[in-house]
């Protein structure tokens, strides 16, 4: 039978570090879309003084453009949640962008692709709310969290 004061020592620890359950800290949404001129080394294929939607990843590797901006769940008919992602690092020829999306508050992942790495995706997930993305690409990983909206 443990003591109270170890039992109260294990409850504060798992307060203090956020624990939500599944042992992992809870980390709030940091969807932050932005609208101003991409950064140079993302301005490929844009015109000068252009602004787009655009969301940074956690350590800033990566650059989500969106178009079609909010995304929403389910995608609306006449508008898809395209999104064209820019990479910072260098790439390695035909190496696909992998995604592991999870809403926030839990739920299973969606596991999905982009085919030859960084670049133009159709990213259509189940709900609305924060998904946390979890994006691999080449030998690089980072994190990206993109707000879905319910469409009106």
């Amino acid at each position: 039978m443990p003591r109270s004061s170890d039992v109260m020592l294990v409850a504060l620890l798992l307060v203090t570090a956020g624990c939500t359950g599944g042992g992992a800290p809870a980390v709030p949404c940091a969807s932050k879309v932005v609208q101003k001129e991409l950064p140079e080394w993302a301005r490929a294929g844009f015109s000068p003084g252009v602004a787009p939607h655009h969301v940074f990843s956690g350590r800033g590797d990566m650059v989500a453009v969106i178009f079609g901006y909010p995304l929403a769940s389910p995608p609306r008919p006449n508008r898809g949640n395209k999104i064209l992602w820019v990479s910072r690092l260098p790439l390695v020829p035909s190496s696909p962008l992998r995604i592991e999306a999870r809403l926030e508050g839990g739920g299973a992942p969606v596991r999905t692709k982009v085919s030859g790495g960084p670049g133009p995706s159709l990213i259509d997930l189940p709900g609305a709310g924060c998904w946390r993305l979890d994006l691999s690409w080449s030998s690089h990983t980072d994190s990206i969290d993109l707000e879905y909206v319910a469409p009106e």
